[in-house]
């Protein structure tokens, strides 16, 4: 893996032009634009699926990149989950869930960082199935909300799944935490 230096390529744009959203993402979900919403919701992830695939295809990845991307993914998802808690759309529960979940795997990440010999580590498999999740639910009660339909079964359905899921990850975060601090602090 290739990685330039500190610099706005085409894909850290798009990153960053993402992370611009937010504001206007959580302005619509606040005035009843639900309809729009949706919709910078899509192109959030569009653009998350292009920067992503212009950074490996033409070796355009930078350390920027590798910091700017993954904040402007979790500025949205967690503005749309705070945002649509606020909006009483989503149950209060549910976004103290994944609200916390995220703390704490910056905050482990962080906590890594300082103890343990500081390298890159890739997302686990269940947190990837997290996101997704994660964003069908947000972007189904987007959909819903902006034809005008009521919560139904498939919001519990979905709630359910994004709750456990969140657990799971979260759980799968502290241990492989515990097992690097583990091997830091044998390492001494």
């Amino acid at each position: 893996m290739m990685m330039s230096g500190l610099g706005l390529n085409l894909p850290n744009l798009i990153s960053l032009a993402r992370l611009l959203l937010v504001p206007l993402e959580i302005w619509l979900i606040l005035a009843g634009g639900y309809g729009p919403a949706f919709w910078v919701l899509v192109a959030a992830g569009i653009s998350d699926a292009l920067d992503g695939f212009i950074a490996k295809r033409f070796d355009r990845r930078t350390r920027l990149g590798a910091v700017l991307d993954p904040v402007a993914d979790k500025a949205m998802l967690i503005s749309v989950y705070v945002t649509l808690g606020v909006a009483h759309q989503l149950w209060t529960w549910l976004v103290i869930l994944v609200v916390f979940r995220d703390v704490l795997i910056v905050g482990g990440f962080l906590l890594i960082q300082m103890f343990a010999a500081a390298k890159h580590y890739d997302p686990l498999y269940i947190s990837k199935l997290n996101t997704g999740a994660q964003i069908i639910l947000v972007g189904f009660v987007l959909a819903r909300l902006s034809v005008g339909g009521a919560p139904g079964l498939a919001d519990l359905v979905l709630s359910l799944i994004v709750a456990a899921t969140t657990i799971a990850s979260g759980l799968s975060y502290l241990v492989r935490w515990a097992r690097i601090l583990a091997r830091s602090e044998q390492a001494l």
